[in-house]
């Protein structure tokens, strides 16, 4: 069965195209053009309408009011919130938690991305990581850096670690990346005091991310300029924003934008309560309070993820940050694709690359969504 869209702006990492169609055969985007398009099984008349690759989301820890640590109902459940709004493939993110707890999620999840190929595996945000920085991470389940405990990990993962979060600066933490980096594992720095050069020691040893910036670790000080700064000069490194107007203000974010240009990959940080009510949810172990959209561990202004969703952070780069429509997308889709090395398959409108694609109205709402060549969604 074979699908054309036609008629649409395409907008995606190599620029803008008008008049554009795109058609999938199955699970692939099998060809694209302008003007006069190809017959297919199925049409879809664009006219008016941005075309955008599915985004891609590499940190996110729920949505629709279920938790990714629940279970697989409940991550199957929190994915199903997040792709009707244009999140067509994820990682899932795990909090710090007991060993034995966060090696049954692993299982979890290698069962759930065998069966559906949306799920690119998961990000195992800690253990690893400095107790003063640990936002909305239990203190009691946060280990030091340890190449044995490491090992259990890769092992219960059985290969769907994508991503991993690390506080560089502590005592055997240049090992423990080294030890993930040989796994093909992406290494993040995050929830951390390093310093700039600490910072760097850990990109020389191959991290290659930077967990949320500016969010869990020390901000540019004009005599310390920290991890960010360090991020931000090296090539080599894709620097995680959330950009919900909350985490991180708009003027921040611009900063982001223009220091790593190609180099931002926006993440939700999403949990429970993403795309539901306020009101009192759990993240992993602790118990998170929702008002106005705010997510903070109860009793305290501490932020606990977010309730962002990737077509809110879109509409937030372009109408509040300022950022050009293509460097948006590009954040959102190819730049997170390579982040996790799938950007041979994943992020761009062209032959060959998988049959994920958003229909925006001109407000960047989403209208229609497919992934793998089905249609998920349609306002």
């Amino acid at each position: 069965m074979s699908t054309l869209i036609s008629g649409a702006r395409k907008l995606d990492a190599e620029g803008e195209a008008e008049d554009f169609w795109l058609l999938f055969d199955g699970d692939t985007i099998a060809a694209t053009g302008q003007g006069t398009p190809p017959p297919a099984t199925e049409r879809v008349d664009a006219a008016g309408l941005w075309l955008v690759p599915g985004f891609i989301d590499l940190h996110g820890h729920g949505g629709g009011g279920h938790g990714f640590d629940n279970g697989p109902d409940e991550i199957r459940a929190a994915l199903a919130a997040h792709r009707i709004r244009g999140t067509t493939r994820s990682l899932i993110s795990l909090v710090a938690n007991p060993l034995p707890a966060v090696e049954t999620s692993l299982r979890t999840i290698t069962e759930i991305a065998a069966a559906d190929p949306l799920v690119l595996g998961a990000h195992l945000e800690g253990p690893f990581l400095t107790p003063s920085r640990r936002g909305a991470h239990n203190p009691h389940f946060l280990l030091s850096p340890s190449v044995e405990v490491a090992r259990e990990l890769i092992a219960a993962g059985d290969g769907s670690i994508r991503q991993t979060t690390v506080a560089p600066e502590l005592p055997g933490a240049l090992d423990v990346i080294d030890l993930f980096v040989e796994a093909g594992i992406t290494v993040a720095i995050g929830h951390t005091e390093a310093t700039a050069a600490e910072a760097r020691a850990a990109f020389d040893h191959g991290a290659r991310m930077l967990t949320h910036a500016f969010n869990a670790m020390p901000g540019i000080h004009h005599r310390s300029p920290g991890p960010v700064v360090a991020a931000f000069e090296d090539d080599r490194v894709i620097i995680e924003l959330i950009l919900d107007g909350l985490h991180v203000h708009p003027d921040v974010a611009s900063l982001a934008f223009l220091s790593a240009a190609g180099r931002v990959a926006l993440v939700t940080d999403a949990m429970a309560a993403a795309g539901a009510e306020d009101g009192h949810y759990r993240l992993g172990s602790l118990n998170v309070t929702v008002r106005d959209g705010l997510a903070v561990l109860s009793g305290t202004d501490t932020m606990a993820g977010s309730t962002l969703t990737q077509d809110a952070a879109l509409r937030t780069a372009v109408n509040r940050v300022g950022v050009d429509p293509r460097a948006a997308v590009e954040a959102l889709t190819r730049t997170p694709a390579r982040a996790i090395g799938v950007d041979d398959r994943f992020g761009i409108l062209a032959p060959g690359y998988a049959a994920d694609a958003v229909l925006l109205d001109a407000s960047w709402q989403v209208q229609q969504v497919w992934a793998n060549g089905v249609l998920l969604s349609s306002a």
